[in-house]
């Protein structure tokens, strides 16, 4: 019987915020390592994540939700969409099936087609859908605005269609050895994984505004104690107003924060965390070169 060629590639997910893009590449790779909130915009970095098979292994790149920049901040998560675009392998157009169609998914449908890629397209989040024919009018629109290799529904959320998903993505890589180790899952630092578990319970506890002007910082990473490693944060904001927002009534709410972090930190490094966590206000941060390099957030 003849041999299966092992393929291997860069495949990167594309889509609008809120497409489900990190909820998707949180399940396929079995551990969180992007944030995850219902806020648009909460991917702010180009993050990898690695999902070895049998017959390959795919390195997906993680994008911000492609939207119209504002900020320097918002400036460089889009060159972050269109470097990973012109960087790989293949492109996976990640729609969410369960919304109308708008000039944001048309957006998106350009950046892929100007890539000149081969591209899938997944249709996310079926579960929200009544009636799965719902998906028909949506097929024949995406089939006669582009040539993609394979048009997949899937729910990232329930797990629903991901092994068909995967098997179809690996047939159109190029063939190749894997670029990571079998047991590597991310190429993400630990200390920025930690940062944005701690950005993802902001997300989830404040409302509209403090998403936006937030981002979280590990500044200090100690595992002098073998039993417990020690951790601090700190959380920039733009205003005072801000920081009494996320620190709530007698620091009720950052201690709340604090407390769900540390729980995500501690089932990821499998030991006893430290947390401490520290707001600070640095005013029209998202616009400083400096305090954007420093969080990581690329050119």
């Amino acid at each position: 019987m003849a041999e299966t060629t092992y393929r291997s590639g860069y495949v990167a997910l594309v889509g609008r915020p809120n497409a489900g893009k990190s909820t998707l590449l949180n399940r396929l790779v079995g551990e969180k390592i992007a944030a995850v909130s219902n806020k648009p915009q909460t991917t702010r970095h180009r993050i990898q994540g690695v999902v070895t098979r049998p017959e390959g292994q795919i390195v997906f790149v993680d994008t911000p939700g492609v939207h119209k920049p504002g900020h320097l901040l918002n400036r460089r998560m889009m060159a972050a969409v269109n470097d990973a675009v012109l960087s790989v392998d293949l492109v996976v157009l990640l729609r969410d099936a369960s919304v109308s169609t708008g000039n944001g998914d048309r957006f998106v449908l350009d950046l892929v087609k100007r890539s000149d890629k081969p591209a899938v397209l997944i249709l996310n989040k079926t579960d929200k859908l009544k009636d799965k024919k719902l998906l028909l009018p949506l097929i024949e629109l995406y089939s006669k605005e582009h040539d993609f290799e394979e048009i997949i529904p899937v729910s990232g959320l329930k797990g629903d269609a991901l092994d068909e998903m995967l098997a179809s993505i690996v047939k159109h890589l190029p063939p190749g050895e894997p670029i990571f180790g079998e047991d590597d899952l991310t190429d993400q630092p630990l200390r920025l994984i930690v940062a944005e578990m701690v950005r993802e319970k902001i997300l989830a506890s404040t409302g509209e505004e403090i998403p936006y002007v937030t981002a979280v910082l590990t500044e200090r990473w100690d595992e002098t104690d073998p039993e417990q490693t020690r951790i601090h944060c700190v959380i920039y904001v733009e205003r005072s107003s801000q920081k009494k927002i996320i620190i709530g009534k007698g620091g009720s709410k950052l201690k709340a924060i604090g407390t769900e972090a540390r729980h995500d930190i501690e089932a990821l490094l499998g030991k006893s965390v430290y947390l401490h966590l520290f707001v600070k206000v640095v005013e029209d941060w998202r616009n400083r070169e400096r305090d954007l390099d420093e969080m990581g957030i690329q050119k």
